[in-house]
């Protein structure tokens, strides 16, 4: 039995199709699970999927009306361990939530590539930069700015969509840090999945399911073992309408 599933992070929707067993009871909320071969592959494919849905984390809940912030430790204040590095950052996350308890923060420990030593990165909704900057008591805020409305994407046009980004702040944890790759608010939004259907027409990467009006797909692809995955992004960068959940 073939199905899709759909995916709604914002302004970008992932649609896979795949096939199941035919004696699937339960096939609305189906995933697609491949079979490994070491556990190299295994871990390869777990770690994909924490790299994806991130970027829908990330995709859901900011825009271009949000900030991306570098944050950095002075030599008063700097520190060696990413445990103690965490302590900071947790006081900060609470000093600006005492502040705006409607904060919505992302956050990101790393290493610079040179210095080696510990910075920060943070994704925020609802706070101004004043208030970003005066909180900051250990360092300099050295980049404050907002999203980009319309970022290049896969097919070479542009979007509302902020993989790219995602992808190097999650690329920021290192073993050392143990533990989470990011630390976020309990106020974010989850992306939004669909129940899955049962497949009536044959998909490929030309031939792909269709989208309601205003969408546009950016990128098509399969793995060679019965997936077929499908990215769209809504043409005016806005979010899409509440659907009925099926």
């Amino acid at each position: 039995m073939r199905v899709k599933s759909r995916v709604y992070s914002g302004a970008v929707c992932e649609q896979e199709v795949f096939t199941i067993s035919d004696h699937t009871r339960d096939y609305k909320n189906a995933v697609y699970k491949p079979r490994f071969v070491s556990d190299e592959e295994r871990a390869a494919h777990r770690l994909g999927i924490s790299r994806r849905r991130h970027a829908q984390k990330v995709n859901a809940n900011f825009g271009p009306k949000s900030l991306y912030s570098t944050l950095t430790l002075d030599d008063e204040h700097e520190v060696h361990t990413f445990k103690e590095a965490g302590r900071i950052l947790t006081n900060y996350i609470r000093r600006l939530k005492a502040v705006i308890p409607e904060a919505e923060i992302m956050s990101y420990m790393g290493r610079g590539k040179g210095t080696r030593r510990i910075h920060y990165h943070m994704l925020t909704n609802h706070i101004p930069q004043e208030v970003l900057e005066e909180k900051w008591a250990a360092g300099d805020v050295i980049r404050i700015e907002h999203l980009r409305e319309k970022v290049k994407l896969a097919d070479g046009t542009y979007g509302q969509d902020y993989e790219g980004l995602a992808n190097y702040l999650f690329s920021h944890w290192s073993p050392e840090q143990g533990g989470r790759r990011w630390r976020q608010t309990n106020n974010l939004k989850q992306p939004e999945r669909e129940k899955a259907t049962v497949v009536k027409r044959n998909y490929s990467e030309r031939k792909p399911p269709r989208m309601p009006k205003g969408w546009r797909l950016v990128e098509a692809r399969s793995n060679g073992f019965g997936l077929l995955y499908y990215k769209y992004v809504h043409c005016d960068g806005s979010k899409r309408p509440p659907r009925r959940v099926m």
